[in-house]
């Protein structure tokens, strides 16, 4: 029976360390993490714009459950080989009318939500040693599940405003005005796209999972809006004023590297920059 322990803390392991390489690695690429956010995704896809625009909160909200059940299922098999001896029950409860595995199971969901409840109590050293431990896990799992969307949501934010920013340039003109405009403005607002392209390029990088969220809104869409940053850099590439044309390459650098994260980390079926941005925009049921 004692394999069952050992399986437990393997699982238990495995848990810890989707938690850590998600949240607290550099880059976060917890594997079963990311396997989930694509297999929520690639289900809500087949509802169309909508299903996608409820992929991401979906899929979050699978991670978190995944995150729970390796820690439950795994203190479960930890503890089934003392169920039920090692265990003493309230007054009332006959431990002969619970199958072990379900009381394992019981008894490590209650630990983990740490709440209390007191009808079942370890007896045994060995679990009355782990259990505080279990608990405690249980506590940082809801802190980090908290962390996470505290990551992940400004990070969106970030890619949203981005998104309108080029709308309400696009609206306005601005790629045609290039030429004609000050020079001074051009460039500095040029810039300013390319710092915040950096950002949420990095905002990528450390939360990929954020790749699964989509806009309905084509204005507050990257993937759609993207095309047109393209389109400022090639403008500004064929302007008279030096600081134009230096602004549009770093612009147009910052896109180059935005879409190779894409195709490197999504695997996205495309080679160049414009291929990719049109695979990206297509993906989230955007037009690029």
């Amino acid at each position: 029976m004692w394999i069952w322990a050992f399986c437990g803390f393997a699982l238990v392991a495995v848990g810890l360390s989707e938690v850590f390489r998600t949240l607290l690695h550099p880059v976060g690429r917890g594997r079963l993490t990311r396997l989930v956010a694509r297999g929520v995704w690639r289900a809500c896809a087949g509802f169309g714009r909508p299903g996608l625009v409820l992929a991401g909160p979906f899929g979050v909200v699978a991670v978190i459950l995944l995150w729970a059940c390796l820690q439950i299922v795994g203190w479960a098999l930890i503890y089934l080989p003392d169920v039920p001896d090692g265990f003493s029950y309230s007054p009332g409860l006959h431990p002969e009318d619970y199958p072990d595995v379900l009381e394992a199971l019981y008894f490590s969901a209650v630990s983990l939500s740490t709440l209390g409840l007191g009808d079942v109590a370890g007896s045994s050293p060995w679990v009355r040693f782990l259990n505080p431990l279990e608990s405690i896990i249980g506590f940082a799992l809801l802190t980090a599940a908290v962390s996470w969307f505290m990551e992940l949501y400004p990070g969106l934010r970030r890619r949203r405003a981005l998104a309108l920013r080029l709308a309400l340039l696009e609206r306005a003109g601005f790629a045609d005005g290039l030429h004609h405009g000050d020079a001074t403005v051009a460039a500095t607002t040029l810039h300013s796209l390319a710092a915040d392209l950096a950002q949420v390029r990095l905002d990528l990088t450390q939360s990929s999972e954020s790749y699964f969220f989509s806009e309905g809104d084509r204005e507050i869409s990257l993937p759609a809006m993207l095309p047109f940053a393209r389109r400022l850099s090639a403008q500004a590439a064929s302007s008279g004023d030096a600081s134009v044309r230096t602004a549009g390459a770093v612009l147009d650098a910052a896109v180059d590297d935005f879409a190779r994260e894409l195709c490197t980390e999504f695997a996205l079926p495309a080679r160049t920059t414009d291929e990719i941005l049109r695979v990206y925009a297509a993906r989230h049921g955007q037009s690029a």
